[in-house]
């Protein structure tokens, strides 16, 4: 179940930071966003964090369970307040379904537990 967190995660992740890497400027003016590098370095880290949650599926089982809580939390925590000033009622249910999956995907990976193991496993 772990393993599926992170698939899920990085194919959130993934393409939300390849998404802002490529924002068109005619986009970006309409979000207001006024230096145009900011949602190009935020999607290359967003991009660089979803490959990371992909490749970190394969050994979910060593990988750091936290580190994936937090930091959906912590994306969860930046969206949901977004979305509550948000005016627009488009973008306030899109921001608003975005940060809800990330959030349940944060206490998913919080909740789930580690499989036991032997002694000297």
């Amino acid at each position: 179940m772990l393993r599926a967190v992170y698939v899920l995660s990085g194919l959130l992740y993934l393409p939300v930071g390849v998404l802002l890497m490529f924002l068109p400027t005619d986009w970006a003016a309409m979000l207001g966003v006024q230096p145009l590098w900011l949602p190009r370095v935020a999607g290359a880290v967003l991009s660089a964090w979803g490959v990371q949650l992909l490749f970190g599926a394969v050994g979910a089982e060593r990988a750091s369970r936290i580190g994936l809580a937090l930091a959906n939390l912590l994306v969860a925590a930046t969206i949901l307040p977004a979305a509550l000033r948000a005016t627009d009622a488009p973008v306030r249910l899109s921001l608003l379904i975005l940060g809800g999956y990330v959030l349940i995907l944060g206490l998913l990976a919080v909740g789930l537990r580690r499989p036991r193991r032997g002694l000297y496993d």
